[in-house]
């Protein structure tokens, strides 16, 4: 009884932590990305058409499936013609698990 009491405390603060960065990923991804990568990840068509480039749908499974390093790489080293993203300047770690709140 007592160790059930114990992992249902540690579960209930880790929600809370992951709450937390999901929020600190939002502010991120609002100041950061969403520009290009709209609101809810599925791309915004007038930044594509104004780059001439596909920006990929956050949501899409090869997105997905990518690992949290690999897409922190690309928010903090860029992509193609996506600028880098100063990690002083965000949280890619928080970023990547916003993204992944998305994943469906």
């Amino acid at each position: 009884m007592r160790s059930t009491l114990i992992v249902l405390a540690l579960a209930a603060a880790a929600t809370s932590l992951l709450a937390a960065d999901t929020a600190a990923g939002k502010a991120g991804y609002d100041k950061s990305c969403k520009s290009c990568h709209g609101p809810d990840g599925a791309a915004s068509p007038a930044m594509s058409k104004m780059m001439k480039v596909d920006i990929k749908d956050l949501k899409s499974a090869d997105v997905q499936a990518m690992s949290d390093d690999d897409l922190k790489k690309v928010i903090t080293d860029g992509k193609g013609k996506m600028k880098p993203i100063p990690a002083a300047a965000i949280s890619a770690a928080d970023i990547v698990g916003y993204i992944r709140t998305w994943n469906k």
